[in-house]
């Protein structure tokens, strides 16, 4: 029997042709979990998951902030981060019309636009953190300093205290 070729995702994709080192999980699962679960199948650290949440600002631009998953989003912080008065959730229909994933598979790596990025400074004290891998059952591990690089993303404080 052939061995089952291990299906890439756009987000792989990127990191490989920009020769960015990662780790690839995979874990069963037909619909959407949330990232503690997602943890807790792995056996992973929580402080080391990640969240991709997307979210519209007063102007109608999209933002993506990744944040831990044990987290909440402050929303404040987030909207001054990227000089928004106000940002509030995408809608869940909407998300895949905007970024090209779907809830539980969204990473910000290879969206369908380039969207203004933030990941929370918490990760930059890891040696390497987990974000999804660009679809349900995959996760990437990699340096938040890669994931900055391959999203374009910044860092800045994001989550609730």
């Amino acid at each position: 029997m052939a061995k089952q070729k291990e299906i890439k995702t756009n987000a792989m994709r990127i990191l490989e042709s920009m020769k960015i080192p990662f780790t690839h999980y995979t874990y069963e699962c037909d619909e959407f979990i949330d990232g503690l679960q997602i943890a807790d199948k792995l056996s992973l650290p929580y402080e080391k998951v990640y969240k991709t949440l997307v979210t519209v600002g007063n102007s109608k631009n999209y933002f993506v902030f990744v944040i831990p998953i044990a987290e909440e989003l402050d929303l404040k912080a987030a909207a001054r981060s990227v000089g928004e008065k106000s940002v509030e959730m995408l809608h869940v229909k909407d998300i895949n019309a905007v970024t090209g994933y779907i809830r539980g598979g969204c990473t910000a790596i290879g969206m369908k636009k380039q969207y203004v990025t933030r990941i929370d400074s918490s990760a930059q004290g890891l040696g390497k953190m987990i974000v999804s891998g660009g679809r349900i059952g995959s996760q990437l591990e990699l340096a938040p300093e890669d994931l900055a690089k391959a999203a374009r993303a910044e860092f800045a404080d994001i989550i609730r205290h």
